[in-house]
């Protein structure tokens, strides 16, 4: 069991799809990014693009199902980190429910950002592993995830919970994203 080992937020997180109930979790975990100035805010569902927890709401209940493949996009479900003892959200993930070439070549199964003052505290690793349980429930059996090269700790959290380095490539805006393969059986 070294994942549990190395997982010091072992047990301390569940996983929840987003219902009205998160609203203001949701808002203020959004506004924490905004305010530490960071451009991106991986494994939303585009809640930094969107800003409004209804219409974010509506699109990530849509996201979840096969309708929009006809929009060129893959199925993918939405899922906040909520810490047991106290209900807050401290991170946000989304698996996506398979791989285009796109998303094969750069981006992955999954993706999930975790609320900055939260950092450090082992949620991506918890994050990762509980997702990986969804995966298994989706069917997927071996797991692609990318992080920058540069994100020491994304890179640790995926090692963490079983990633292999597989390579690293260039992506779009220039810079190196490296790719990991957990496998599930």
């Amino acid at each position: 069991m070294k994942n549990i080992q190395k997982n010091k937020a072992y047990g301390e997180l569940k996983l929840v799809f987003p219902t009205e109930e998160y609203r203001d979790g949701v808002m203020d975990f959004l506004k924490e990014h905004e305010e530490s100035g960071e451009a991106k805010l991986n494994g939303s569902g585009g809640l930094k693009r969107i800003k409004d927890f209804d219409k974010w709401l509506l699109k990530i209940r849509k996201d979840v199902s096969k309708e929009v493949e006809k929009e060129g996009r893959v199925p993918a479900t939405v899922f906040l980190g909520v810490r047991k003892a106290d209900n807050k959200i401290v991170g946000i993930i989304q698996i996506r429910h398979y791989l285009t070439e796109e998303l094969l070549k750069d981006s992955g199964h999954i993706g999930d950002s975790v609320r900055p003052s939260e950092r450090k505290k082992g949620y991506a690793t918890e994050m990762i592993r509980l997702a990986l349980e969804e995966c298994k429930k989706l069917g997927i059996n071996k797991v692609l995830m990318g992080c920058y090269k540069d994100n020491i700790a994304s890179a640790k959290s995926i090692m963490n919970n079983g990633g292999i380095l597989e390579n690293e490539v260039l992506d779009k805006e220039g810079k190196i994203t490296q790719r990991y393969w957990i496998n599930l059986k």
